[in-house]
């Protein structure tokens, strides 16, 4: 297992898809997967500190493991079959639940727990960024923030 940081959450176009983006601690493999847009709104703002006035279910989620004395201690993305992303959640008693990646990492944002991928997933759905094209990717990530169709359009 590799740990991974949440770069954030970004829409893929022309499909209008969210996409939450995971890049690798210590190497240079992003790994991508494809969201539902409650769930890019929950990751989203777990990152950005928003405090909704009523509880959300991942904030209830984290609620309910308070509660009961739980503590969510790891979130593991263990598979990827059929295109599609599996997770676990590894509670402090040794229980493991599964779960869709999303709403793990969008309960991992709010407990402040590591999230790991498992080192094949990474293997077959990670994309490599070498160290120095970094700044290029982070410009279009800057771009791509800003831009908006009217861009385009020709004059």
């Amino acid at each position: 297992m590799r740990e991974v940081d949440v770069v954030g959450v970004r829409v893929e176009m022309p499909s209008n898809q969210p996409i939450v983006l995971l890049r690798e601690a210590s190497g240079e493999r992003y790994l991508p997967i494809w969201i539902g847009a409650v769930e890019a709104t929950a990751i989203a703002f777990a990152q950005q500190g928003v405090t909704p006035p009523r509880p959300l279910t991942h904030d209830l989620l984290k609620d309910v493991l308070e509660a009961t004395g739980n503590e969510l201690t790891e979130v593991q993305i263990v598979e990827m079959r059929d295109g599609i992303f599996y997770a676990s959640l590894v509670l402090s008693s040794g229980v493991e639940v599964s779960a869709r990646p999303s709403d793990s990492i969008a309960l991992a944002l709010r407990t402040g727990t590591k999230i790991v991928c498992a080192e094949d997933v990474l293997d077959e759905a990670g994309l490599a960024v070498p160290a120095e094209q970094e700044d290029e990717v982070e410009k279009f990530r800057e771009f791509l923030d800003h831009v908006s169709p009217e861009d385009f359009e020709s004059r």
